[in-house]
């Protein structure tokens, strides 16, 4: 068995301001090595249920924060960013049996954390695909699925793994914080480490065809932007256009065509 976990860090256990996001801020220091304890329990769950091969994306900031010498030796970690379309999902292909998200939080526009953000939180006001709002697990699950990978299980928020629930009702989500307006109520970290390893575990002994979910026929990308002068410049991205002040629509019934968007237009 094959899997590709993503990993952001706004999604791990406690972490509550945009201080506790940088390694390089020592108020950061613990979350950063929680991220990467919360991935390793990822990862000893799916080698117990029997995956051979791990690829983990290093999906927040620098895309330099987890400590692959923690990790068990059969992963290999992508670092840093190539800046393809693919972004927190960089290396997935057809290979691959099962996609997993570590750490992930709710979306722009959403009250579920109080960082609630989908790819640039200072640019970006809400993001949404044929109506509905999208998280980066949104945006990158489906991507995934373009490739006919199922993604079985997420953690982070509460708000999130509900969400996901609502576009996978058989992934498997483990809830290990809430926000509640600018603050989260948060589970023991050791606590959040157990549950994970379990319920990855869980999540790949299922029969995971169960998780592939049908991709709409079309694609409506409208991205609302803080200001309204980005989105008038995003609005020249070809086959954009610009519907109000401060919103760009895009449509496609490619989905890499939405991700290449995205690329350009965040």
């Amino acid at each position: 068995m094959k899997v590709f976990i993503s990993a952001d860090i706004e999604g791990i256990t406690g972490v509550t301001h945009w201080n506790e996001t940088s390694k390089t801020n020592q108020e950061g220091v613990s979350f950063v090595e929680q991220m990467t304890s919360e991935v390793k329990a990822a990862c000893e769950g799916a080698i117990k249920a029997g995956a051979k091969e791990i690829w983990i994306k290093d999906a927040h900031g620098s895309g330099r924060n987890i400590d692959s010498s923690k990790l068990p030796e059969n992963i290999k970690i992508v670092r840093g960013w190539s800046r393809d379309p693919y972004s927190m999902v960089q290396g997935i292909n057809e290979s691959f049996d099962a996609a997993m998200f570590i750490g992930y939080h709710s979306a722009a526009g959403s009250g579920g954390n109080p960082l609630s953000h989908t790819m640039r939180g200072s640019v970006i006001y809400e993001m949404r695909i044929n109506g509905e709002r999208v998280s980066e697990f949104t945006l990158y699950s489906y991507a995934c699925q373009y490739h006919g990978v199922p993604s079985v299980f997420i953690s982070g928020d509460k708000k999130i793994t509900e969400d996901a629930k609502g576009i996978n009702k058989n992934i498997e989500t483990v809830a290990v914080m809430e926000g509640v307006g600018n603050s989260t109520v948060s589970i023991h970290p050791d606590v959040s480490v157990k549950k994970i390893e379990e319920e990855v575990t869980k999540a790949l002994n299922k029969d995971i065809s169960k998780c592939n979910i049908e991709l709409p026929e079309e694609f409506v990308l409208e991205i609302q932007y803080v200001h309204h002068y980005d989105a008038y410049t995003y609005s020249f991205y070809p086959g954009a256009e610009l519907v109000d002040e401060c919103t760009v629509r895009f449509t496609s019934k490619d989905y890499y065509e939405i991700i290449r968007a995205v690329l350009f237009m965040k």
